[in-house]
């Protein structure tokens, strides 16, 4: 995609592989590839007046769990930075990459099977019951995200955070945020400021404003 990139390959192309020989995810991850899942990109040129660049993961975070719940409604939720969890296992990842005047947008969602990982709980939509094929979820998934590129365009980063904050955990989940530094933090989430950054309250009712990190919903 970033090669189509800069050849001029327009807008609105989306690409999907059967598999991928080297997934990868945030942070350099790797990102496991089994075949029936989705592994999908889509292109974004940027233009003079769009909101900042790196806002576009909260607009394809909209736009997939608006396809998500097509297919198993009302079961899955929003974690910041662009995670989509069904209780508290992760079921996609969204990685934006900057490509000149352009951002490719590669998202990855477990439709048929998903990894067991060390460190994390992993889900799909087979194993929530819904069953659905890497076409026909790309399919609702590229109108999704067109519709709210046209939003975040047209309205503003404000109208797509709001839908964000409307599909995420609530107000007051305990979280525990992990730093580029190595440091970590838990508070309660607190919302998101203006730019989409994550706003985390800690014990002592101080607001910090998070512009990178990982982070961990903390079980009651």
């Amino acid at each position: 995609m970033r090669l189509l990139a800069r050849q001029g390959a327009e807008e609105g192309l989306w690409l999907r592989a059967e598999r991928q020989t080297a997934g990868k995810g945030r942070l350099g991850r790797q990102w496991v590839s089994e075949p029936g899942n989705l592994y999908a990109s889509t292109l974004v040129h940027l233009r003079p007046a769009d909101p900042q660049p790196a806002t576009l993961a909260l607009v394809a975070a909209v736009a997939l769990h608006r396809a998500v719940s097509v297919f198993l409604p009302d079961a899955a939720r929003l974690k910041w930075p662009n995670d989509l969890l069904i209780g508290d296992a992760k079921l996609s990842g969204i990685l934006l990459e900057r490509c000149e005047d352009a951002v490719v947008v590669g998202i990855g969602v477990n439709l048929a099977h998903h990894p067991d990982l060390p460190d994390r709980a992993t889900t799909s939509l087979a194993a929530a019951g819904a069953v659905v094929t890497a076409e026909a979820f790309l399919d609702v998934l590229a109108e999704a995200f067109g519709r709210w590129l046209t939003v975040w365009r047209g309205q503003g980063l404000a109208a797509v955070r709001d839908a964000w904050l409307a599909a995420a955990h609530p107000v007051g989940t305990a979280l525990s945020v992990r730093l580029p530094d190595g440091g970590t933090r838990d508070g309660l989430f607190d919302g998101l400021d203006a730019d989409g950054a994550l706003i985390l309250r800690l014990a002592s009712s101080e607001r910090h404003v998070i512009h990178a990190a990982d982070v961990s919903v903390l079980k009651d």
